[in-house]
């Protein structure tokens, strides 16, 4: 008989960080402005204002873009502060 030795949520946190890259995806909609949704990445991710207007258009364009890739508790942060206008965002790993 097997030892069932279940992880704790932060012992799983920590394998997804070390084994992928989180990536933080914000889809499109036609609700916000282009400004307001610029502003949101610039206050969510700390990147500056050509790169967040880059992601704005490509989100525009294809309907979504990765707007961050790191550790998923990262990406959970920057989502939290894109969800905070009700911008619709999905993290991957």
């Amino acid at each position: 008989m097997t030892d069932y030795n279940p992880q704790t949520e932060e012992e799983v946190i920590d394998e997804v960080k070390v084994q992928h890259p989180a990536r933080a995806i914000l889809f499109n909609d036609e609700v916000h402005t282009f400004d307001e949704v610029i502003n949101q990445i610039i206050k969510a991710t700390g990147c500056d204002f050509p790169t967040a207007e880059k992601m704005t258009w490509e989100v525009h364009d294809t309907g979504k873009s990765c707007v961050f890739t790191g550790d998923l508790v990262k990406c959970l942060q920057v989502t939290s502060v894109l969800e905070e206008i009700e911008l619709m965002t999905q993290v991957e790993v």
